[in-house]
């Protein structure tokens, strides 16, 4: 005895210091039907459902992330078998008591949101303790004799008893703790539970179960008859798991939607989301929409407009400075030209000569003016040398680093990069 109370406390210990040390846990209550396996019961005639017997169980879990969880739970219920034709005559009853250990998969967090519907699965490790009974006599105490014309009677199945024995019924109070005559065996065993079952969220931070288990049991004596391999039994249950830890954070529950609903980033007393022009700096004055004066319509405020009164519909540039459409037009005809003669001397026969004229001209329209282009970030790469300019051997060895895929331009951006050249 001081074994089995040591592996029911070894049980009970987990459940004790989850319960104690988790603030995750939920809690299982579950009812279901319990069918047997093992020996007796295979040689009967009757329906296969008539050994199901209720069963009871009770767990504590503990959800690690969206997948995994373990769990402990006891169980209680009762174990049946009986044959019911010529050759056997076996029947049994054992109340179970026990408990076990548990591993879960659940699928119901398993995307972007929870699953009202949801597989699981489980599989750990049990022990419980049994204690095998037979129907061996009826109310009044007279042992049952099955005799060959299927009678049950109160006396051995021989002629000279045909007259004087009574058929008796069976009254199945499972009176007589069975034995092996041979074997002493324990009363209590390790078993595994394999599970399957579907979770249906109903709320009130609980959810409905329905589900199945396999247990295999190492020992094959909970009917008190040993053939074959160890003894087995199913159980089909509805559960009802309710949670008591914290409820989950969603992605939203730091957000303070009534400050974002009121929130002014631009301070100019118009909310973001009624505001049209956000960013404008502080002390501007604006209108309802929260956007700045612009009195010419030149569509630069008059804040950044370094020319107030510009002229209805005249051109303006990102300063509300009137364009000089003689001076535009000069340097569409400098971008033609441009284009003309890199068409005309480099896209139809491109060389190297050609590229390094270009970068004469460059370099003396440079010291005429005093003025050098900065190389553009993206072409950076391609100014081997550090001196600031891209030059025509600069170009070619590009092209070549291209090819030989040792840099990071593509056709597009080596365009761009003979564009450059040719501007610079």
């Amino acid at each position: 005895m001081n074994r089995i109370y040591a592996k029911l406390f070894l049980i009970a210990l987990p459940m004790v210091v989850t319960f104690k040390s988790s603030a995750q846990l939920s809690l299982t209550a579950q009812a279901g039907g319990l069918k047997y396996l093992g020996d007796v019961g295979k040689k009967s005639n009757a329906n296969y459902f008539n050994n199901l017997r209720l069963g009871y169980g009770f767990g504590i879990e503990y959800r690690l992330g969206k997948v995994l969880g373990i769990g402990v739970d006891g169980l209680y219920g009762n174990l049946s078998g009986t044959d019911n034709d010529k050759t056997s005559h076996l029947n049994f009853q054992s109340t179970i008591l026990g408990g076990g250990l548990n591993v879960f998969a659940f699928f119901d967090k398993i995307g972007e949101t929870q699953k009202t519907v949801s597989p699981y699965f489980h599989a750990g490790i049990g022990y419980m303790m049994f204690d095998a009974y037979g129907d061996l006599k009826d109310k009044n105490g007279k042992l049952y004799n099955y005799w060959n014309d299927g009678s049950i009677r109160d006396q051995i199945d021989i002629p000279a008893n045909l007259q004087s024995a009574t058929i008796i019924k069976k009254d199945y109070s499972y009176e007589t703790q069975l034995k092996d005559s041979a074997v002493s065996y324990a009363r209590n065993t390790l078993f595994i539970p394999l599970g399957i079952g579907a979770k249906f969220q109903i709320g009130f931070r609980s959810s409905l179960r329905i589900g199945m288990v396999y247990n295999l049991s190492m020992t094959d004596y909970i009917d008190n008859f040993k053939s074959g391999g160890n003894d087995s039994w199913a159980v089909a249950s509805v559960a009802l798991n309710i949670h008591f830890g914290k409820k989950p954070k969603d992605a939203y529950s730091n957000v303070d939607f009534s400050a974002v609903d009121n929130m002014d980033s631009d301070e100019d007393g118009v909310k973001d989301l009624l505001d049209k022009c956000l960013g404008t700096p502080k002390g501007i004055k604006v209108d309802g929409d929260g956007c700045p004066d612009d009195k010419d319509n030149d569509g630069v405020y008059d804040y950044m407009d370094q020319e107030l009164g510009s002229k209805k519909g005249a051109r303006v540039d990102g300063n509300g400075v009137t364009i000089d459409e003689d001076a535009l037009a000069k340097r569409q005809l400098e971008w033609d030209s441009l284009s003309n003669e890199r068409s005309e001397g480099f896209n139809s026969t491109p060389s190297l000569t050609y590229l390094i004229e270009i970068e004469a001209k460059a370099k003396d329209n440079q010291l005429k003016s005093g003025k050098v282009s900065k190389i553009p970030a993206e072409f950076v790469e391609a100014d081997y040398n550090k001196d600031g300019t891209i030059s025509a051997a600069e170009i070619t060895k590009t092209i070549d680093s291209f090819f030989e895929g040792e840099n990071s331009f593509n056709v597009e951006k080596i365009n761009k990069l003979i564009d450059y050249f040719f501007e610079q």
